[in-house]
């Protein structure tokens, strides 16, 4: 099933734009627009393969692929004379498709470096891994970066629904119920190659066990045996999806961190987007635990970004460590709670004017208004606090931060009185 042109390729919208670079690669049968080479860069099942060869087969030029797994340095050499030949004696130019190239040592990459210069080749280099690590500066710089992104689920939809019809594929052999359907795409992820290799498992035992008169009907217990895993009710838009990410964030909150990693569990192996659980992983750190750990915050964060750097499934380690530590972590939300009422304050009109010593003094006429008049400095004091009204008159004693008892925030309530009673002259 795999694509023999760019028009066939699923998903990558971005990069088969007129005009784009693998577009215009893909048309240009001459060569008059250069030997330009490209890393491809995307997880599994993006298309990386596929869009090399299809690009080889659309413009016919000769295609050499090559894996950093089994091939050496001799490897390359020898594809770089085979390709000068072609060009000299034929006028044919190479496609080198290299898979995997992060794999590939310093020593081997720069093996690569004469055929990618003089344009003996043109290099399609794929690679799961940031290139900017992985990849050596020169060879980088001599070549085009496109992202692949993971496919939608509309361009799976499409991909099964091709694969059932189409003669290089089941030929209509089978029936896909739409909950069948619905599960491959699920459990796919955003891999094609997942998905298809999914529908072929589904349909052989479908078609193992059909009996009677009719084609097989590949049903979502029939997908779940194929696959040997369980099939999770989790709509994405739906109603589960809801249930379960509220089920998790309360989990954390009442610090049940077994029923958290749970929740996390189910998210995961139901293709959740992890960028969407870091995202409320995050927010439960603020507003659970807050000041009572201070530190949660920033393991949030930290997770978040380890997901977005590293991906799936490895990212699942990172978020499990923060969940780990927020459900475990002692809770309050009262910086949350404060703001709220600040912000109901602010809202209900209680506003007032900027006492004068706090206003901005530095504007041509602001002394004459006696902006600034009477500031204290607080550095000025031996320990950096000094009485001084700082809230508006309408607000003035106003306590909105009310800390608890809870980790942290049991020293931060007992400094907060001693700096209430300084700042307040009490």
């Amino acid at each position: 099933m795999r694509p023999m042109s760019l028009d066939e390729v699923a998903g990558q919208k971005h990069l088969l734009t007129p005009g784009s670079p693998l577009v215009s690669l893909a048309s240009d049968k001459t060569g008059e627009q250069g030997s330009v080479s490209i890393i491809l860069w995307g997880p599994p099942g993006t298309g990386k393969t596929t869009l090399a060869k299809a690009i080889a087969h659309s413009s016919g030029r000769k295609f050499v692929e090559l894996s950093a797994v089994t091939a050496g340095v001799r490897d390359v050499r020898q594809v770089m004379e085979e390709a000068l030949a072609s060009r000299d004696l034929y006028g044919l130019t190479t496609v080198l498709f290299l898979d995997e190239i992060h794999r590939f040592t310093k020593a081997q990459q720069d093996a690569l470096l004469p055929g990618v210069e003089n344009g003996w080749v043109i290099l399609i280099a794929a690679t799961t891994e940031n290139p900017s690590f992985s990849v050596i500066s020169p060879l980088l710089s001599r070549s085009l970066l496109l992202t692949l992104e993971q496919l939608d689920e509309t361009d799976l939809g499409a991909l099964i629904d091709r694969a059932l019809g189409d003669a290089r594929g089941l030929r209509d052999a089978v029936e896909l119920e739409a909950d069948a359907r619905a599960a491959i795409i699920r459990m796919s992820s955003g891999d094609a190659r997942r998905a298809l290799t999914a529908l072929e498992a589904s349909a052989l035992a479908a078609s193992s066990s059909h009996a009677g008169d009719g084609k097989p009907v590949v049903t979502a217990d029939i997908v779940a045996m194929a696959v040997d895993r369980a099939l999770l009710r989790y709509d994405r838009q739906g109603d589960e999806h809801y249930d379960v990410i509220s089920a998790f964030i309360k989990s954390i909150r009442g610090s049940d961190v077994d029923a958290a990693l749970h929740y996390l569990a189910r998210m995961i192996e139901a293709g959740e987007d992890p960028r969407f659980i870091a995202r409320r992983v995050i927010i439960s750190a603020a507003e659970d635990i807050g000041m009572a750990d201070p530190q949660a915050l920033l393991i949030a964060m930290a997770a978040a970004d380890a997901v977005q750097l590293i991906g799936m499934p490895e990212g699942r380690i990172p978020l499990a460590e923060a969940v780990v530590y927020l459900a475990t972590a002692p809770k309050s939300n009262a910086a949350y709670v404060a703001l709220d009422a600040a912000i109901a304050d602010v809202r209900a009109g209680k506003i007032g004017r900027v006492p004068k010593p706090l206003r901005d003094a530095h504007y041509p006429g602001a002394k004459r208004l006696g902006h600034g008049k009477g500031y204290k400095y607080s550095h000025d004091s031996d320990f950096g606090v000094v009485q001084q009204q700082y809230l508006p008159d309408e607000l003035k004693g106003t306590d909105y931060y009310q800390p608890t008892n809870n980790g942290n925030e049991r020293d931060v309530s007992a400094r907060l009185e001693k700096l209430r009673s300084i700042i307040r002259g009490k």
